[in-house]
């Protein structure tokens, strides 16, 4: 819940989701599923999370 105030990637996602009219539930499991992707990209390139080159 925190990634959907402060981390800009998942923040736009979530605002996104909402404004198409999705339930707050469903936008917020969409979030969490992109922070687990974005957290298993950093782990698994070894890299310093880069929100430019996020999709």
């Amino acid at each position: 819940m925190v990634a959907t105030r402060w981390n800009p990637v998942v923040r736009s996602l979530y605002q996104r989701l909402l404004a198409a009219g999705k339930s707050k539930m469903g936008a917020l499991v969409a979030a969490m599923r992109k922070l687990v992707h974005i957290a298993f990209g950093v782990l698994k390139h070894n890299t310093p999370f880069n929100p430019n080159i996020a999709p």
